[in-house]
C-alpha cells in the first residue's frame, strides 16, 4: 500500500510541474501560432537605434501580438499565464482587471534587469520579452515620466 501512495504521489507530482510553464515555454508556444503578428529587433537594431535615443541598456525585444487570434487561442494563452512559473523570474506587476490580466516579470543579475517580460491576455493579448543590462532606475525614470503624461 504503501508503494502505491508513493507511486500515486509521484504521478500527481510530475503532472503538475508538467502542466507548469516557464517564461521560455511560452514564448515558443505562442511564436508558432497562426495569426501572430512577430516584431523582433535584434542587438543590431538596438545598436542602430542607440545613435538616435536613449535605448538605456536594451540588447533586444521581441514583441507577439495575438490580437488577430481566436478567441480559442486567446483562452490558451490565459490558461499558460495562470500556469506559468519561472524561478528566474520575480512577478513586479500582477493585475487582473475586467477579465483581461497584466503581468510583469524581471530576471534580475547583480542589480541589474537582464529580462522583463510583459503578458496581456483578453482582447489585446501580447508577450513582450526586453533583454539587456537594464538600471532599475531608468525603469523608474520613464515610469514616472510617461506617468505623468510626458513624451
Amino acid at each position: 500500500m504503501k508503494k502505491i501512495m508513493a507511486i500515486l504521489a509521484l504521478v500527481i507530482i510530475c503532472q503538475a510541474g508538467y502542466s507548469q510553464k516557464n517564461v521560455n515555454d511560452l514564448f515558443k508556444e505562442f511564436s508558432k501560432t497562426n495569426n501572430v503578428t512577430t516584431i523582433n529587433m535584434g542587438e543590431i537594431t538596438m545598436k542602430f537605434a542607440s545613435l538616435f535615443s536613449d535605448t538605456m541598456g536594451v540588447d533586444g525585444i521581441e514583441v507577439y501580438s495575438l490580437e488577430d487570434c481566436t478567441n480559442d487561442v486567446k483562452e490558451k494563452l490565459s490558461k499558460a499565464v495562470s500556469q506559468l512559473k519561472d524561478n528566474k523570474f520575480e512577478t513586479m506587476v500582477n493585475a487582473n482587471e475586467n477579465g483581461e490580466r497584466t503581468k510583469v516579470l524581471v530576471r534580475i543579475e547583480n542589480e541589474m534587469i537582464r529580462e522583463m517580460v510583459i503578458v496581456t491576455t483578453g482582447s489585446d493579448a501580447a508577450l513582450v520579452r526586453i533583454k539587456g543590462k537594464i538600471k532599475p532606475s531608468d525603469i523608474e525614470r520613464m515610469v514616472n515620466k510617461h506617468g505623468k503624461g510626458e513624451s
